[in-house]
């Protein structure tokens, strides 16, 4: 009796993006050694990751207040949601650039579905997401945030904003992966993003005629997790927005995905 391997140009594209899906053990232990191999020999490790957000968060925090002319307790929360959230999308979006790429070794040696280096990258944001949303914490027990059931709004949102993260990592990677330089316009979009994006901002101080910036779905994507974390709750038509580009961003991966997949190897 004979058993035949299936290699990433045999596989279908579903099979592939299951079979990466579901070897959590494999690409969740990949990010956890990108983290530990960043920082060792480092006395305070992936602490460092808290510790130069808290001081940003915290230095920003006054000034960005007192040039808007806010009061520090609203705008405090504000910026430090928005700058940890970002961080997390901004940085799974660019590492997502050479996703494929740094994983040459293993595409190019043995038959890995390709989709699981790009649960990787994710993979390797969330922890360091997880050591910066902590920062969080006191700010809400210093502003005298008080939250309800609401809150749990922030999960389903989450969960929006790793699907399309998931979808837009796909897409850029195999792009990235054709196109090298593709990466350096990613990164320089995203800066520019991050101030049409209410990050460090409140939509509030918007002009009128300005008001269309909102209509951006990163501002409504921030939208829909920060508010449940400031004791608010967020507007329908943020869910409806989010909701749209979700399924445009899953069309388009999968389309990316089923037709280019096999290809990644041979740009490698």
């Amino acid at each position: 009796m004979t058993t035949t391997v299936h290699s990433n140009l045999h596989r279908s594209a579903w099979k592939d993006w299951w079979e990466g899906t579901r070897r959590i053990d494999i690409w969740w232990t990949l990010a956890w050694f990108d983290i530990v191999l960043r920082y060792r020999r480092s006395t305070l490790g992936p602490l460092w990751l808290t510790l130069s957000m808290g001081a940003m968060i915290g230095g920003m925090g006054p000034l960005y207040a007192s040039l808007f002319g806010t009061e520090l307790s609203k705008f405090f929360p504000h910026l430090a949601l928005g700058i940890i959230f970002w961080t997390f999308f901004s940085v799974t979006v660019i590492d997502s650039g050479d996703a494929f790429i740094n994983a040459q070794n293993y595409l190019k040696q043995g038959y890995f579905p390709v989709s699981m280096f790009v649960w990787r990258t994710q993979a390797r944001s969330v922890i360091q997401f997880a050591h910066h949303i902590i920062l969080f914490v006191p700010v809400a027990l210093w502003t005298g945030i008080s939250l309800s059931w609401a809150a749990l709004m922030v999960i389903p949102a989450f969960v929006l904003l790793i699907v399309n993260a998931h979808c837009i990592g796909i897409g850029l990677g195999i792009l990235c992966t054709r196109f090298r330089d593709v990466a350096q316009i990613i990164a320089s979009v995203m800066q520019m993003l991050m101030f049409l994006t209410p990050v460090f901002w409140l939509p509030e101080n918007l002009p009128d005629r300005a008001k269309y910036m909102l209509w951006n779905p990163l501002a409504q994507m921030l939208e829909l997790l920060r508010t449940p974390l400031m004791g608010g709750v967020a507007h329908w038509h943020n869910w409806v927005g989010m909701g749209i580009w979700t399924v445009i961003n899953i069309t388009v991966a999968c389309v990316l995905f089923a037709r280019y997949r096999r290809r990644i190897v041979f740009w490698l």
